[in-house]
């Protein structure tokens, strides 16, 4: 069955070496686990990070271990996924769930993606205000623009994205290893932190936000489509190659994710909980205590990773995005679009938080988004190990009931720390006025009791339900069976023209399309600003001259025995074509092209495009 490729755009748009050594191979496969990883190193661990290491000091280096192992196992599987099947999660879940389950996963998952959204927003805006004195509200603000370094990134390739990345990797890495030498941390007490302890109270919720800000569920959708981007072979032979290069790809670069989250507890360890402070969880108290201890490099170099982890975990959130609208309710939209609407569904709370609450509260607001993000891993991490425990999904690439035993307890805990740490917070909740409120308390209880029904059906309903009919996974349906072919005839022929070379070309096919057996209509629309606010009301100097243009047409084709007739439109382009289109009885509509994509679409709009969508004929495009 033809099925719609994840990410599209970059779909199998990397080839691998064939019969080439082992690191020209690896080199090849090493790049999704990157983009992967920089959610790991996103500015919601460092909040997380940070308060676990200014109240807890090294205790909970184990939680991120465990968290990281976690990652590297669920990462895997989902990587697995796309390689074997060809499917990403979002679409997997598609085949199997019902509709409704469905829009609730998808909601989930752009909940999620929101929250780790906000993160970045945050995250970018401290560190800009850290290194630049500029005011919280402003990075904020200026943190929407990156949604054209994006569209520019892919439109460069995959590989050019990958190395962007890598290179901001670079530098948070290398700006913890500086910040690691100044600050000196006591190797032994690093030790003695691995050693698992008994979590609750303040600790569980800090720790399930480690987890949380570590095994993003948004990782898991994105991974299962970056592997895609590989063109590899797709025998057995390939499949083995392809799974196991991305397993060393994800090992290194989870690991380095790993290293980049311990140093910053570590360093909230050293430079805090060893010096008295125990409540720092704001990155902007963590920055000025560093100042204070250490002088101006560390804080600096704080703030410069800081912004690299907030810039480069943004682009990787949006095509998180973009697969799982795609993969869940088969709709596709611009992809400037999907990034402006997510970064917008991001800013409001932000600005929501600093101008009601204070700059100050940003800091919690940052690791509540932390949490929401592991709350919502169960929702994805569960439809993953059915589909890679599926035989019928896998075939002979099943994995093994180890990797499956693994898998489930690691969900597990995933699932039951959340449970416990819902039942805490909504009793804290509920003793305070609003939670007393008896509509507060019913309409949580009620969002409560769907979220549990919802993860009970994904839990059992792959059990129950094996059999299931292969829905498309494409935003359109099968190819119909064609009969004889009927040539239309064209009796009106409509066409637009706008004086340039392209006229020629426009002008040849229309009356290619109907002959002299037609008759033709001529368009031209005045845009100047009189004509958009005054309509039909004026006919200045560049209207006339228009007019007169479309005559000097009509008089030439009427000479060669066509019938033509000439409309002059006012105001913008594609809303008045199509006002004078429904207004015929025109059969076709031919346009040229204006040639420009990309960056000018956006800037000077794409008429072709609004007016295809607005007139019931069908539309002929010229280039």
């Amino acid at each position: 069955m033809s099925k719609e490729k994840s990410l599209s755009e970059v779909h199998e748009s990397v080839s691998i070496p064939e019969k080439k050594g082992f690191w020209r191979t690896l080199l090849a496969f090493i790049g999704p686990a990157y983009l992967v990883s920089v959610g790991y190193m996103d500015p919601g661990n460092w909040a997380t990070d940070i308060a676990g290491g200014s109240q807890f000091g090294y205790q909970l280096i184990w939680v991120l271990l465990m968290s990281n192992l976690m990652a590297l196992l669920l990462q895997t599987l989902a990587a697995r996924l796309g390689i074997v099947k060809g499917w990403d999660l979002a679409q997997a879940s598609r085949q199997q769930y019902a509709k409704w389950a469905n829009i609730s996963l998808y909601t989930f998952a752009e909940i999620a993606i929101a929250a780790c959204d906000l993160a970045e927003i945050i995250g970018m805006a401290i560190g800009l205000s850290l290194l630049f004195e500029l005011p919280l509200m402003y990075g904020v603000l200026i943190t929407v623009l990156d949604t054209f370094l994006l569209m520019f990134l892919l439109n460069k390739g995959v590989r050019k994205l990958e190395a962007f990345i890598l290179v901001l990797i670079s530098i948070i890495g290398i700006s913890f290893i500086t910040q690691m030498l100044i600050v000196q941390p006591d190797a032994t007490d690093i030790v003695k932190g691995f050693i698992p302890q008994s979590l609750s109270g303040n600790a569980l919720y800090i720790a399930i936000g480690i987890i949380g800000a570590t095994v993003m569920p948004h990782n898991l959708y994105l991974h299962s489509a970056l592997v895609q981007t590989r063109k590899f072979g797709k025998d057995d032979v390939g499949i083995k190659r392809a799974i196991k290069f991305n397993f060393i790809d994800s090992t290194i670069a989870l690991n380095l994710a790993f290293f980049v989250n311990s140093a910053i507890l570590i360093l909230a360890a050293t430079a805090f909980y060893k010096n008295g402070y125990f409540l720092v969880a704001d990155i902007q108290d963590a920055h000025q205590l560093l100042t204070g201890i250490f002088g101006n490099l560390a804080p600096s170099l704080f703030a410069i990773a800081l912004i690299a982890a907030g810039q480069s975990s943004t682009i990787t959130g949006t095509l998180a995005g973009q697969i799982v609208m795609e993969g869940y309710l088969n709709l596709r939209i611009s992809p400037w679009l999907r990034r402006i609407v997510t970064r917008v569904i991001a800013i409001a709370p932000a600005i929501f938080t600093i101008v009601y609450f204070g700059e100050d509260k940003v800091g919690e607001l940052l690791i509540l988004s932390q949490v929401i993000l592991s709350i919502q891993l169960g929702f994805a991490v569960i439809p993953l190990i059915h589909f890679n425990s599926s035989k019928k999904v896998m075939g002979k690439f099943v994995i093994n009931k180890y990797v499956k035993v693994l898998a489930w307890v690691a969900a597990i805990i995933i699932v039951t720390l959340n449970i416990k740490l819902i039942g805490e917070e909504l009793i804290k909740f509920f003793d305070t006025p609003i939670g007393e409120l008896f509509y507060v308390r019913f309409i949580i209880l009620i969002i409560v009791l769907y979220a549990f029904v919802l993860l009970c059906y994904i839990t059992f309903e792959p059990f129950l339900s094996r059999k299931r009919i292969a829905k498309s996974v494409i935003p359109h349906g099968k190819a119909i069976v064609l009969n004889e072919v009927i040539k239309p005839n064209y009796n009106h022929v409509a066409l637009a023209v706008d004086f340039s070379k392209q006229d020629e070309n426009t002008l040849h096919h229309a009356l290619s399309l109907g002959g002299k057996n037609a008759r033709y209509l001529l368009i031209h629309i005045v845009e100047s600003a009189g004509a958009i606010h005054m309509g039909n009301d004026i006919l200045d100097k560049e209207a006339q001259f228009d007019l007169d243009n479309l005559k000097v047409y009509q008089q030439s084709l009427q000479q060669k025995g066509y019938e033509v007739d000439v409309k002059l439109g006012f105001g913008k382009s594609a809303r008045t074509i199509s006002n004078i289109i429904n207004q015929t009885d025109a059969d076709i509509l031919v346009m040229g092209a204006h040639g420009h994509k990309g960056l000018k679409d956006i800037i000077f709009g794409s008429t072709v495009d609004k007016v295809r969508h607005q007139v019931k004929i069908p539309v002929l495009i010229v280039k």
